[in-house]
């Protein structure tokens, strides 16, 4: 299967849907997308080499300041889902961007796009900070191009 993505080289995350997702009217909740989401940043960001240990250590963390999403079509029961991700914005200083999308495995069909704006806070005060020169390091390096 080849899929559309936004932007190259994503980082996937693959779930299957679960009895767990499942809402009242018979396809995922959209609070499951926004989980599913989290993980996948998580996920990334840890295979990049800064987990949520690293943030404790450093008393900084990369947090959600506005989360813009777009559900296109719905999942369900046993669909295998692949959550994509980048780092789509990051200015070196204070903020980041974090795109997704999901596509439903088999189909091919783009189900959701997201987008996260984040800053960067001390997590001992809760204000933002500047980004030390460890998440500059790891994550400048792989910001991807989204012009064109």
């Amino acid at each position: 299967m080849v899929y559309n993505w936004d932007y190259p080289a994503p980082y996937v995350a693959r779930v299957t849907v679960v009895d767990d997702n499942i809402d009242a009217l018979g396809h995922t909740n959209n609070g499951v997308y926004i989980n599913w989401c989290q993980q996948a940043a998580w996920e990334h960001s840890s295979s990049l080499g800064l987990g949520a240990n690293h943030y404790t250590e450093l008393k900084r963390a990369m947090a959600i300041q506005e989360a813009n999403y777009k559900y296109l079509a719905p999942c369900f029961l046993g669909d295998e889902v692949l959550i994509a991700t980048w780092l789509t914005a990051c200015d070196g200083r204070l903020t980041m961007e974090r795109s997704f999308q999901i596509f439903q495995a088999t189909s091919g069909h783009c189900l959701f796009r997201g987008k996260w704006r984040l800053v960067c806070i001390n997590l001992t005060s809760n204000k933002p900070s500047r980004m030390p020169k460890e998440f500059k390091e790891i994550y400048m390096p792989h910001v991807i191009s989204t012009a064109g």
